[in-house]
């Protein structure tokens, strides 16, 4: 008989996947990873044997648990699958995700809350990192509905905020993995003639390699389906994030989904800075959350790839940083950490979530007896 183990499915900003309360999953790591695997249906590109979406953004997972820290009420994990890999990372954050987090403590129980609003910080247990996430409620749950809206996603729902805390080196060893905001990397590789271009490593929550997009051969602009129809691009692109991912301290990342490659181009439609994000292989259809905050610091880094390009806001919007996406606008607010003038920006941004279904999925037997 397959074993059923509870779960919602649900949108956490731009991306969805199952949630799990972490006593309901097997808490040996390798059983734990086939159990998340079969329930998506991983490794197989549709994912059809599994609940996955068949594709990046639709093939993550959260895990959720409460805290025994002191200060902490809950704590996260997430856990990207691709569809074709048999694979599950739990080395990046996702801050698309993380906005669902609470959302489901609140639906499965494992929090109570009362009144119009409540806060609760959470620990993404990948990297450390903590957040504090403030959402609206109604009888005790997130509500139902309101006027938040983000790009990427039809509709408008209830807001929910999170401030993030002390995102700087959440993988790599710090901001500026390399130690330089900008510098040029010669690659080779099959299949394209050796070239040179001019990077900017950073980490300040996702750990991306920058670049400019006409230093790539595009523009900067083109269409989800034309860069993923562009091969050739893609090859380059592949090649050098092997080589940065090196020279941050990664080592090989081939099987891994960090760093991300975001191309940069001037803005078009009043933001800071125009991107395109791969997700490592295939381009994001708006950008990550911690991608976003991550061009958000190189936006006001002095010396990264983004210098001379971006256009950053003034008055009462000074600390705002909205990042040009495929589906529209990401904007990130950036705080300058209060202990040094030089510390990396504290960052605040919104969401929203929901809960899709709620139900359990069936695994099958044979995954507990081990791999095949």
């Amino acid at each position: 008989m397959p074993t059923a183990i509870p779960c919602l499915l649900m949108r956490g900003g731009t991306s969805k996947g199952p949630f799990f309360n972490a006593a309901h999953l097997p808490q040996d790591t390798a059983t734990r990873d086939r159990v998340l695997l079969a329930a998506m249906g991983s490794p197989d590109r549709r994912q059809i044997d599994g609940i996955g979406g068949g594709h990046a953004l639709t093939s993550k997972i959260g895990i959720v648990s409460r805290s025994a820290q002191a200060g902490v009420d809950l704590e996260f994990l997430f856990a990207q699958v691709q569809p074709d890999m048999g694979t599950v990372d739990t080395r990046p954050n996702c801050g698309n995700m993380l906005a669902a987090a609470v959302p489901f403590a609140l639906a499965s129980g494992m929090v109570q809350a009362q009144g119009e609003r409540a806060s609760f910080r959470v620990l993404a247990r990948n990297t450390g990192m903590l957040a504090d996430i403030t959402l609206p409620l109604s009888g005790g749950q997130l509500a139902d509905g309101g006027d938040a809206r983000i790009d990427g996603v039809p509709g408008s729902a209830a807001p929910i905020e999170i401030c993030f805390q002390e995102t700087a080196g959440s993988v790599c060893k710090s901001l500026l993995p390399t130690g330089k905001a900008r510098e040029r990397m010669d690659v080779a590789g099959e299949g394209f003639a050796p070239f040179s271009v001019e990077v900017t490593c950073i980490d300040n929550g996702m750990p991306l390699v920058m670049v400019k997009a006409k230093d790539m051969g595009a523009s900067g602009y083109e269409t989800v389906a034309q860069l993923d129809a562009h091969h050739h691009l893609r090859r380059r692109l592949e090649a050098l994030r092997l080589q940065a991912a090196k020279a941050m301290g990664l080592g090989d990342v081939s099987a891994k989904n960090y760093p991300k490659m975001t191309l940069v181009a001037p803005p078009r439609h009043g933001g800071a800075i125009s991107t395109r994000s791969f997700i490592p292989h295939v381009c994001h259809e708006s950008i990550g959350v911690l991608a976003a905050v991550t061009v958000g610091t190189a936006v006001e880094l002095p010396g990264s790839v983004c210098d001379g390009w971006a256009r950053r806001a003034s008055g009462a919007d000074a600390d705002t940083v909205a990042i040009e996406h495929p589906s529209g606008v990401l904007s990130v607010k950036l705080k300058q950490g209060v202990a040094q003038a030089d510390a990396p920006p504290q960052v605040a941004l919104l969401r929203t979530a929901r809960v899709l279904m709620r139900g359990e999925v069936m695994v099958p037997s044979a995954i507990w007896a081990g791999p095949v």
